[in-house]
């Protein structure tokens, strides 16, 4: 489905705006000709590549399809279980990633089992990075190691790459693992959540993991956002990926393709620091 049909279609988008207000607003008050988008991505996550009674194969290929038809994409995240356990399955995995047309970057989940120098001769990047694109920036951290446990954000490298991008107008966190106990599969991580409430560029944290998950969450102003799985064996009844468009006014809209139709659509704000009494 091309933008124009899913605004005319859509159920409400999340807007985040440079206020730091969040909120539901209809997705055809998108499409005026005064709010352009200007730079594009996708996050998608849990492919669970490999893993027996469950279709693999088929969704990367059908995601991958789908994630190609978007225009204009500057970039893709993978968020995490790219595969199943099995080291064995990364080189296939990205066999069908490499299919992407645009770049694409990758997390570690709990179950990509895997040590960081395979992660690193595998996908050319190390297990935490970061990446900046049209001067909106990425930062990629692991939440998990090659015994599946879950673990926090590394706090040092975070901190330090928030300190080099503060001057960046956007920062965009991937992390696998959610970072607050909302959900069974979440960790909580406070000394994470309290580095990043200070660096009011910080737009948004995407997380994967919970495949029942499709909606935003919000803590100390961070909206934290989930995009349902690509493959597996449960979660919601659809398996999707989350858009993301930052506006000429740096408005950013993200809402999920399930991935034939948007769902929960949302305008993030830019966050205000707030004023000392």
């Amino acid at each position: 489905m091309d933008r124009r049909s899913f605004l005319k279609n859509s159920a409400p988008v999340l807007l985040l705006f440079t206020n730091g207000e969040l909120l539901y607003r209809s997705a055809l008050s998108l499409t005026s000709d005064r709010v352009k988008v200007k730079f594009r991505f996708a996050v998608a996550s849990d492919g669970h590549f490999g893993q027996p009674k469950t279709t693999w194969d088929t969704d990367y290929g059908n995601i991958v399809q789908h994630i190609n038809q978007q225009r204009r994409l500057k970039a893709c995240i993978i968020n995490g279980d790219i595969i199943h356990d099995d080291p064995a399955m990364l080189p296939l995995a990205k066999q069908h990633l490499d299919k992407l047309k645009m770049p694409y970057y990758v997390t570690q989940g709990n179950h990509d089992r895997v040590d960081e120098e395979l992660w690193k001769k595998t996908w050319n990047m190390p297990l935490n990075h970061s990446f900046v694109v049209d001067d909106q920036v990425f930062l990629l951290a692991t939440t998990s190691n090659i015994k599946g446990e879950y673990i926090c954000p590394d706090l040092d490298w975070m901190r330090a790459q928030l300190e080099k991008y503060k001057q960046a107008p956007n920062v965009f966190i991937a992390i696998h693992i959610t970072p607050v106990k909302w959900t069974d599969n979440g960790v909580d991580c406070p000394e994470f959540i309290n580095l990043l409430k200070d660096y009011k560029n910080v737009r948004a944290v995407f997380n994967g993991h919970d495949h029942d998950q499709d909606d935003m969450k919000e803590r100390e102003g961070i909206p934290f956002l989930f995009d349902s799985h690509i493959g597996g064996n449960w979660g919601t009844n659809y398996k999707g990926f989350r858009m993301v468009e930052v506006m000429s006014d740096n408005t950013v809209a993200t809402y999920i393709l399930n991935p034939g139709t948007k769902l929960n659509e949302h305008t993030l704000p830019e966050r205000q620091v707030a004023v000392k009494s």
